[in-house]
């Protein structure tokens, strides 16, 4: 039998239908199993978990030797979930559900707003290791790397409008990546060049506290002979 959802409603809202019917009407002995894209959504919707937390260790291990810290990376990973957070409310408010597509967002949102994160985190530790007193690093960060982040951020956002108020065939799923990716990326950019300077500032204090301040990069000047 082939089927497709209704107008209005995912995959996934099509499949748990599927499931709770035949769990009431077939017959005992009777059984049933999907097949096509429908075998591989069900396949890959178990396997979401483990590839978002792959990706997040990869990035933390990234960056914890871009830093040469344990430590610091969490100012990156804990701006994160306010992204995330926005994704989910913006797909609520325009009542799609926690589809395939929904979950490949998500894991696409790892990498834009960690980029949006490491601007400002990289600049403020340079200026940091210059000298500059703590607070005042994490907010030349914030205010030197603002403007950046708003326009590669504001440009994604628009350039997805299209895809969020998409129409016709295969519109779900047009709309479910659209909606998530400009929630997420709308909610992560406007809290996070808040909520980043401030974790930049608590993880920088915890790292110093371990290995001590850090020290000015070393000037060579070569030496002439009279």
């Amino acid at each position: 039998m082939n089927g497709v959802p209704k107008p209005g409603f995912s995959s996934g809202d099509a499949i748990k239908a599927v499931e709770e019917v035949a769990a009431q009407n077939l017959p005992v002995g009777y059984g049933y199993e999907f097949s096509g894209v429908t075998r591989e959504e069900l396949a890959a919707g178990s396997q979401t978990v483990f590839i978002f937390l792959l990706v997040v260790t990869f990035v933390y291990f990234l960056l914890s030797a871009q830093y040469e810290s344990y430590l610091l990376p969490f100012a990156v990973l804990l701006s994160l979930p306010i992204g995330l957070a926005g994704a989910f409310v913006f797909t609520s408010l325009f009542g799609i559900s926690n589809n395939i597509y929904v979950q490949i967002t998500m894991i696409m949102l790892v990498g834009l707003l960690a980029k949006n994160a490491i601007l400002i985190v990289e600049f403020a530790v340079g200026r940091r290791r210059q000298g500059m007193p703590l607070v005042q690093a994490a907010l030349e960060g914030a205010v030197a790397r603002l403007r950046p982040i708003l326009m590669t951020s504001f440009a994604f956002i628009f350039g997805l409008t299209p895809l969020m108020l998409a129409s016709g065939a295969g519109a779900i799923g047009n709309r479910s990546i659209g909606t998530g990716a400009v929630g997420g990326m709308l909610i992560g950019t406007l809290f996070g060049v808040f909520v980043i300077p401030v974790l930049f500032i608590i993880f920088q204090s915890l790292h110093e506290r371990i290995v001590g301040p850090p020290k000015a990069p070393i000037t060579e000047t070569a030496e002439t002979e009279p």
